[in-house]
């Protein structure tokens, strides 16, 4: 049964990890993993996030199954975070939302509800987009297409070619958008450019849906919802994937929710129903842990407003570090613009250099990010910075 299995190649960023670990320099920097890190590089646990385990450590009675939706109380409250709790598809009863493990299980959880709908669909994802989005879509079957994006060569977007390329589709597509701090290019959307989105979308009927794994880390959980909330309130059928991950800093918990939006409230409970199938022939029910973490602070006003604190920290942490290298490459005597790179939001940006240069800065400096030259902006630090600017200046 197994003897003929050839070894799968390694991911491209866990690699990237063993080898900055292996490595023995001294003085080396990871850009590589994409979680968040504060200034000493270590990614800590929210404080809000201790209160609520003592709390749910406390008061939890049962280690019984949840059922494949997961706890009803999260799911509502995380439809209220990204869609506003007085939005137009809330008050009419259109959307429903399940509790997954991650935003990963988000989106295998979407791919499998779409193959079930219309095994013919055709997923369309920007160029690029985040790796694993395009191996999700095909293990469920999909077939999978790319629209353009993103310029590497002049580090924007290729919003024209963006739109031209949506006024093709129609009801058989599903398009992938990101709501905000775009991975891996962190170049999102304005809001007037998601307007013009919104609009193709109407007009020609595809399905959107929008993946959401970094609300609040942008701007604002406000700002970094808008093309969701436009969205949801202009078409009849659209899928949303959560994740809590980065914002709560649940990685290892796993926990992020999956809503879907459709014409009216009875097709919602049918979708719901196509969806809660798909997940038992999966992986049956939801963990319990997080959602408990995060209804218990969404559900208190003290660690609600602790959390949004916090989080302010992770993100204004995150846009002064895109500032703070921007300069320091300046002062590093590099006449070449690398101002995209403060212009652009979340923890990811391409730094726009060209492989070889990404493997000497690896090989000669110890400095480590994936080929493309994406890097995580939030290994930057005050320690590094300077060290870092100086060895991007010495392989340019």
């Amino acid at each position: 049964m197994f003897n003929h299995l050839q070894a799968m190649p390694a991911d491209p960023i866990l690699g990237l990890l063993s080898q900055f670990r292996d490595d023995p320099r001294p003085v080396k920097v990871d850009l590589g993993v994409g979680v968040y890190k504060d200034p000493q590089g270590n990614t800590p646990i929210l404080a809000c996030v201790k209160t609520a385990e003592r709390l749910r450590t406390a008061t939890e009675t049962t280690k019984v199954y949840i059922g494949p939706a997961g706890s009803e109380k999260f799911n509502r409250l995380i439809c209220h975070l990204a869609f506003g709790a007085d939005h137009s598809v809330i008050e009419q009863n259109r959307v429903r939302s399940v509790s997954t493990p991650g935003g990963t299980g988000s989106l295998k959880v979407a791919a499998d509800f779409i193959k079930r709908c219309n095994p013919d669909a055709t997923m369309w994802v920007s160029d690029p987009t985040w790796a694993n989005h395009v191996s999700l879509f095909k293990s469920a079957g999909l077939k999978v297409e790319n629209y353009p994006y993103y310029d590497q060569q002049n580090n924007q977007l290729k919003f024209e070619e963006m739109l031209a390329a949506l006024r093709q589709l129609g009801g058989n597509d599903v398009v992938l958008l990101h709501a905000c701090c775009h991975n891996p290019t962190g170049q999102d959307l304005t809001e007037a450019q998601w307007d013009q989105v919104v609009a193709v979308a109407v007009e020609r009927g595809f399905t959107p849906l929008i993946d959401m794994a970094y609300q609040g880390f942008g701007d604002s959980l406000e700002r970094d919802a808008y093309g969701v909330r436009k969205m949801a309130a202009a078409v009849d059928a659209m899928l949303l994937c959560a994740s809590c991950s980065k914002n709560f800093g649940l990685y290892r918990e796993r926990i992020g929710a999956c809503a879907v939006i459709t014409q009216d409230s009875a097709k919602a409970d049918i979708a719901l129903s196509v969806m809660l199938h798909a997940i038992r022939a999966n992986y049956s029910m939801p963990p319990a842990h997080g959602a408990a973490l995060v209804e218990t602070i969404l559900s208190s006003e003290e660690l609600s407003q602790q959390w949004l604190e916090e989080l302010a920290v992770m993100r204004n942490r995150i846009n002064g570090n895109r500032a703070m290298l921007v300069d320091r490459i300046k002062a590093a005597g590099v006449t070449r613009d690398f101002s995209f790179i403060a212009q652009q939001k979340g923890m990811f940006s391409f730094l726009g250099i060209s492989p070889e240069q990404v493997e000497r800065l690896k090989r000669d400096y110890g400095i480590y990010m994936v080929g493309s030259s994406r890097m995580s902006v939030a290994g930057i630090t005050e320690d590094n910075v300077d060290y870092l600017a100086q060895s991007i200046a010495a392989i340019l």
